[in-house]
C-alpha cells in the first residue's frame, strides 16, 4: 500500500493599505505662556499634563517640537485649533 502526499498550493494576495502619518509641529514665540501653551497641548493634542510640559519646554530650547503624528485628517482640525489660539504650528 502506497500513499499518495498530495500538496495544495494557495495563493494568498495580502492587501495592506498604507497610510501615510504626518506631524503636528509647534513652534517657540515670544507671546505665549508655558501655562497657556500647555493647557492647549492638553486640551487640543489629548496630551497628559507630564507630556505637554515636557514638549513645552523642547519647544522653549529647542524652537520646535512634533507635538502629535497621525492622518492628516486628524490632524488638521488640531493644528487651526492651536493656530485658533495664538500658537506657531503646521502640519509636516
Amino acid at each position: 500500500m502506497t500513499f499518495e502526499q498530495t500538496e495544495t498550493l494557495e495563493k494568498v494576495q495580502l492587501s495592506t493599505e498604507t497610510t501615510s502619518l504626518n506631524e503636528i509641529v509647534l513652534y517657540n514665540d515670544d507671546v505665549n505662556t508655558f501655562d497657556w501653551v500647555i493647557e492647549s497641548l492638553i486640551e487640543v493634542c489629548e496630551h497628559t499634563p507630564e507630556q505637554a510640559e515636557q514638549c513645552s519646554i523642547i519647544v522653549h530650547y529647542k524652537g520646535k517640537c512634533g507635538v502629535k503624528t497621525g492622518t492628516y485628517k486628524d490632524l488638521e482640525p488640531r493644528c487651526t485649533n492651536l493656530l485658533e489660539r495664538g500658537l506657531s504650528a503646521e502640519i509636516v
